[in-house]
């Protein structure tokens, strides 16, 4: 069983902020000008993400409808979006309330253009060394959505809160089969601010703080349920 493997070495908070009233000049500010006193950490880099999800879009519907215990199955990989893909990574996301764990696994690199399909990807895993219970997950998944974004990184002045700043979003419809990644939408409007740190619940209460001096509210963001509901593809 697939739930056999799902057993990340450490798990940590993540609370998001899906923020529309501010663009990401005005939320780095906050950030710098924060008591915690954030600092830039990374260069900003494009984020790129092809997701998988049952023919039922179980996953969607487990974010949507706010299921505590969660999967999420990406490819990830950054830099430019189509090319050759040198050093992906398969990332199995799980979630279990505000907590959150991944399983990270390198693939083989391949070409991402309008000859990608489900089948080409399948012979990637299968090459790719994977554990045989997670090869075997993977054949009852479909690509379901592909997204971009550019994402900068701030460190809080103690080390122990990490911040992440993503705007610019890209969604683009895949199918299994063709592709022209010509149906897509592109959000200018919405920036996600992330606040990621350990389990501990000394930390719990500093972030308590730390977001109490933030000008939003804490919501409930996924960038998967956005692609999924901004392309109506639940309802294809």
């Amino acid at each position: 069983m697939i739930t056999d493997i799902l057993n990340p070495t450490s798990f940590r908070y993540e609370r998001k902020f899906l923020i529309s009233e501010l663009d990401k000049y005005e939320i780095e500010l906050i950030l710098k000008f924060h008591p915690a006193i954030f600092s830039e950490i990374y260069h900003q880099r494009f984020v790129n993400n092809i997701y998988f999800d049952t023919v039922n879009l179980s996953s969607y519907f487990d974010n949507a409808f706010g299921v505590s215990q969660r999967l999420k199955v990406r490819i990830r990989w950054y830099g430019d979006l189509f090319g050759f893909i040198e050093k992906p990574i398969l990332e199995l996301k799980i979630k279990s309330g505000f907590l959150g764990g991944k399983l990270r696994y390198p693939l083989d690199s391949f070409y991402f253009d309008n000859n990608y399909s489900l089948n080409a990807q399948q012979d990637i895993f299968a090459k790719s060394g994977l554990p045989d219970v997670l090869t075997e997950h993977l054949k009852s998944l479909r690509c379901t959505l592909l997204n971009r974004y550019s994402r900068k990184y701030f460190r809080s002045a103690d080390h122990k809160f990490r911040a992440t700043i993503d705007f610019d979003m890209e969604f683009y419809k895949i199918d299994p089969e063709n592709n022209s990644f010509i149906e897509k939408i592109v959000d200018h409007n919405n920036t996600v601010l992330e606040l990621k740190y350990s389990g501990s619940d000394k930390d719990d209460e500093m972030a308590r703080f730390i977001t109490n001096q933030f000008l939003f509210r804490m919501t409930k963001s996924s960038k998967y349920v956005s692609g999924i509901e901004k392309l109506d593809i639940s309802s294809d």
